[in-house]
């Protein structure tokens, strides 16, 4: 009776130790293939690059011409610098000796005012290609040879090809043709190129500020010069109707 007893308790023993064996076995193998799916689901979703653009400052052509007006250009480079706009300059021949004619300022410190400063013979540079980024182009002081240059798409220097490829990229232009009176010739051009996305932007000067020097008319042509690319350069007194005296 006795010995009946032993066997069916050993018996008893073993099967459950077979079962838990079994169980334990099972969930060990599930964990481990959760981990793992869980851990490669991980891996994979961390090793995903990211292709997402890296954010860049604002970045504007200006170009300066032989047209009178040399000061213009000048001070909107010191306008961007001051906002921290990535400038890229093209400076011509001409526009060289009227910065010397005109201003107290040498060609090369005008250069040192841009992040980068380029020769208008320079048709390798990087802003004659339209897979570089900018966000547009001022033309300052502009003259009416660059303007006709422009209209016409004749590239014979980088300013008429950089003009040329933001205009093809629809990005914005802004010409500060400096000339007066105007010829039907003139007018012709100006507006073929308003047509095509330019804007014309004669350097007219305000008088509702009351200026008291040449200066301030400078300061308040070039603020709204560069308004146009979405820039407030915070100095200047903008119109808010005719005040009471």
């Amino acid at each position: 009776m006795y010995t009946l007893f032993y066997e069916q308790t050993a018996m008893f023993c073993s099967v459950s130790k077979r079962r838990i064996s079994s169980s334990s076995s099972y969930s060990c193998s599930l964990m481990s293939r959760t981990s793992f799916e869980s851990s490669k689901s991980r891996r994979t979703y961390a090793s995903t690059p990211d292709h997402r653009p890296l954010a860049r400052r604002k970045r504007i052509i200006v170009a300066m011409t032989g047209a009178t007006g040399a000061i213009l250009g000048i001070k909107v480079l010191e306008a961007l610098r001051r906002m921290n706009v990535e400038t890229h300059l093209i400076v011509s021949k001409w526009a060289d000796a009227t910065i010397k004619y005109e201003t107290d300022y040498a060609p090369a410190t005008v250069r040192e005012l841009a992040d980068f400063a380029y020769t208008a013979n320079n048709l390798a540079a990087p802003v004659s290609s339209g897979s570089f980024h900018t966000d547009g182009m001022i033309v300052v002081p502009c003259s009416i040879k660059s303007l006709a240059g422009i209209r016409t798409g004749y590239c014979s220097d980088l300013i008429a090809r950089a003009a040329d490829v933001i205009l093809k990229e629809r990005r914005k232009l802004v010409m500060v043709v400096r000339e007066t009176p105007l010829s039907d010739i003139h007018l012709e051009n100006m507006l073929s190129l308003t047509r095509s996305g330019a804007i014309m932007f004669p350097p007219v000067p305000a008088f509702y500020t009351r200026p008291d020097s040449v200066d301030g008319i400078i300061q308040q042509s070039v603020s709204r010069m560069l308004d146009m690319f979405d820039l407030d350069t915070g100095d200047f007194e903008r119109w808010e109707g005719m005040k009471q005296k």
